[in-house]
């Protein structure tokens, strides 16, 4: 659902130029051009040409109203296309289109002016997530950045499409989370855990296999984060 006012209900000035009869397929030429989507350029300089060699005919009226429907039709795609690296992402629709266009951010591998300019993040977010990674965590879902971080998950369902979560095990530290899915209860003792939660840590390790993430322990073991923080 779009939000109201959002630059993605905006209307350009060349659609409304798309109603004037023969000349108004240069419109959506004009749209190609801006657009750089070549295949736009050509099909508004054939309805021009139609429009043109037809304009005393019945089939006028067909030209016409196509190049009207096509103008709108492709109002979003050119929206998202020519929009600002900056421009806001107010809703999950809006994302979902500049992924289609743009691709998805790596949480794990971006820098700090994608996570501002690309994914619209405030810069204290950004510096949160950066501070994680530079201590050598490696999110692997929306659910997990945002326990970890204290960022509202709200704030990342909104952008969903645009992240995903690569995984690189050779930037996996000593210090890994994973410990969890080989460690002992002896071995995470050492870790700084306290004797109860490494037995529950290993005990439903071994009755439901490896943890997926932190937020996975968190939920299978009903132990809070602070629990096991060490690990991180």
């Amino acid at each position: 659902m779009s939000i109201k006012n959002s630059w993605i209900d905006e209307t350009p000035k060349w659609v409304w130029w798309s109603f004037l009869p023969v000349v108004g397929g240069l419109a959506i030429t004009y749209a190609g051009n801006k657009s750089k989507i070549s295949s736009w350029k050509y099909y508004g300089l054939t309805l021009f040409g139609l429009g043109l060699i037809l304009s005393y005919s019945e089939l006028a009226i067909i030209i016409w109203l196509a190049q009207i429907v096509t103008s709108f039709t492709i109002r979003k795609k050119y929206l998202v296309k020519v929009a600002s690296r900056t421009a806001s992402i107010d809703n999950y629709e809006i994302a979902k289109l500049l992924a289609q266009e743009r691709g998805q951010i790596d949480i794990n591998d971006c820098s700090k002016d994608e996570l501002v300019y690309d994914l619209n993040l405030p810069i204290v977010y950004a510096n949160d997530i950066e501070d994680l990674r530079d201590e050598g965590y490696i999110f692997t879902s929306i659910e997990e950045l945002a326990d970890l971080s204290g960022i509202p998950e709200r704030v990342f369902r909104k952008i969903e499409p645009l992240i995903t979560f690569g995984y690189d095990i050779k930037k996996e530290s000593d210090i890994s989370w994973r410990r969890v899915n080989s460690f002992s209860v002896q071995e995470l003792i050492a870790c700084n855990l306290d004797s109860a939660t490494a037995k529950k840590i290993v005990e439903e390790r071994e009755k439901a296999g490896a943890f997926k993430s932190l937020v996975d322990i968190k939920k299978r073991t009903a132990l809070p984060l602070s629990c096991y923080k060490n690990l991180v």
